[in-house]
Formats: structure tokens, C-alpha cells, sequence
């Protein structure tokens, strides 16, 4: 009996932390809505990403336990809200600059790296990488470069893609096109294809010259998804890249927009 408990307890600890890091995952996805596309919720829409290849080892051993919970700690530092004057009274932790806030959480992420190896140990040098471009932009754009290496592949993909959007927001566009490129043939599942690709078509636009590249880009990834079938011959649902490719290709070119398939119709449609 006594043994069932300490395992129970272990148990609720674990459910607890994951409920924990989820609200933080919600919270910047409610913050993500309507923003536009700059560096700092670049990065947070990468933690939803990166938490997601992330989460699963914190049930492996009481060392992981205590990564995990380190590295949670850390990432509720950076999502704290900031704000000139805190609310009298409140408990929770805030920032009153971005920049203050980027400088704890570099910390804790640092010192998260320094404590552990591994995949956290990773995924926190990458946090800390992001959380650098807000204090000094070359010394994070560095830092991720280095991490692009990683042998950690969830990580380089991260690492990549974040450093591809930091080169962007810094006019960069060849060195972000040619990452997002790379990004684009690497067919990750944390960054993928259609998201590399979205993303290079966007820069395209930036670019001179590069209207009809960036119309082909988003004209395909509409056409691919709307194609998709699964292993039983159905349409897939159309992906979140290939909605916001849709919106793009029809501001950017009405006539080739015209051209497209039709989006699959739900799976619960009834033809009246």
C-alpha cells in the first residue's frame, strides 16, 4: 500500500506539472490571436511547438522529474505578463519591460542548461537562445546558429526556423530564404514543409523579383492540402498553413487564387 502511494504521488506531481505547462501553452496561443508576425511571438509560437516534442519526457526517472520541473519554471518566467505598473496585490510574477523579462528568463534557461544534458538540457539552450535576440539580436542570432547543429533534431529544426525569422525581422532576406528553403526539404514534423514553406513565400514578397516564386509556393501548398487523402482514400482537413496560404495568395494574385480546388467539404457535410 505504501508503495502504491509514493507511486501515485508521483503520479499527481506529473499530471499536475503537464496541466501546469499547458496553461502556459494557452495562454500564449490566446495571446498569439490577431498579433502580427514579429520576432517575440515568433518565439512563442515555437514553445507551443517545442513543448509539444518536448512534454513527453517528463515521465521518464526522478533526474528528467526535476529537469522537467526546471525547465516549466523557467518557461512561466518568460511567459509572464508585462506590464508598467503590477496589479496591487497580485501573487502572479510580471515584468515591467520585455526586456527585463527576456534577461530572468535567459537566466533560469541557463541555468537549466548548466544542471542538465540531454534533450532538456538542449531545449533550454535553445529558450535561452530566443529569449538573447530580445537583449542583444547578433549574440541570440549566434546562438542559435550554434544550435542549428544540434543533435538534437527537434532542436536544430526549432533553431533554424528561429533564426530564419530573426534574419526576416533584421531585413535579412536571403539569409531567411535560404534557411526557410532548407527547412522546407528537411521534412521535419516540428517545422514543417508547409510551415517552411509558408514562411519562405512571405519573404519572397519582401523581396524584389520574387512575386511569381512566392505566388508557385502558396498556389502548392493550397493545392497539396486540398488533395490530401489518408490511408483510406478520404480528404484530409485542410492545415492551419494552407488556410493562412489561401488568405495570402488571394490578396497577393486574385486570378491564380481563382484557380484553385475546391477545400474538402467537412466530413459531416450533407449535400441538401
Amino acid at each position: 500500500m505504501a508503495k502504491y502511494k509514493k507511486k501515485r504521488a508521483r503520479e499527481l506531481k506529473h499530471d499536475k506539472f503537464r496541466d501546469t505547462t499547458m496553461n502556459y501553452v494557452d495562454r500564449a496561443a490566446h495571446k498569439l490571436e490577431g498579433k502580427g508576425r514579429t520576432i517575440l511571438y515568433a518565439i512563442a509560437a515555437l514553445i507551443l511547438i517545442g513543448l509539444a516534442a518536448w512534454g513527453v519526457m517528463a515521465w521518464r526517472g526522478k533526474k528528467t522529474d526535476e529537469a522537467s520541473l526546471a525547465l516549466g519554471h523557467a518557461i512561466k518566467t518568460m511567459q509572464a505578463p508585462v506590464m508598467a505598473t503590477p496589479i496591487p496585490g497580485s501573487t502572479e510574477q510580471s515584468f515591467r519591460t520585455e526586456k527585463e523579462r527576456a534577461q530572468k528568463a535567459l537566466e533560469e534557461f541557463q541555468k537549466v542548461a548548466a544542471s542538465y544534458g540531454g534533450p532538456t538540457g538542449e531545449m533550454a539552450r535553445y529558450f535561452a537562445a530566443t529569449n538573447q535576440l530580445v537583449l542583444d539580436r547578433e549574440k541570440g542570432m549566434a546562438g542559435l546558429d550554434a544550435l542549428t547543429k544540434s543533435s538534437n533534431q527537434d532542436v536544430a529544426a526549432l533553431s533554424k526556423f528561429a533564426l530564419a525569422q530573426a534574419k526576416e525581422a533584421a531585413g535579412k532576406f536571403d539569409d531567411a530564404a535560404a534557411l526557410y528553403s532548407d527547412l522546407a526539404k528537411q521534412n521535419s514534423t516540428i517545422i514543417t514543409p508547409d510551415t517552411a514553406n509558408l514562411s519562405l513565400a512571405l519573404v519572397y514578397e519582401k523581396m524584389p523579383n520574387k512575386k511569381q516564386e512566392a505566388t508557385d509556393l502558396l498556389f502548392n501548398i493550397i493545392e497539396n492540402s486540398r488533395k490530401a487523402k489518408d490511408k483510406n482514400g478520404k480528404p484530409l482537413p485542410e492545415s492551419a498553413a494552407s488556410r493562412k496560404a489561401a488568405d495570402e495568395l488571394e490578396k497577393l494574385d486574385p486570378a491564380r487564387f481563382a484557380q484553385l480546388s475546391p477545400p474538402p467539404l467537412p466530413e459531416n457535410f450533407a449535400v441538401q
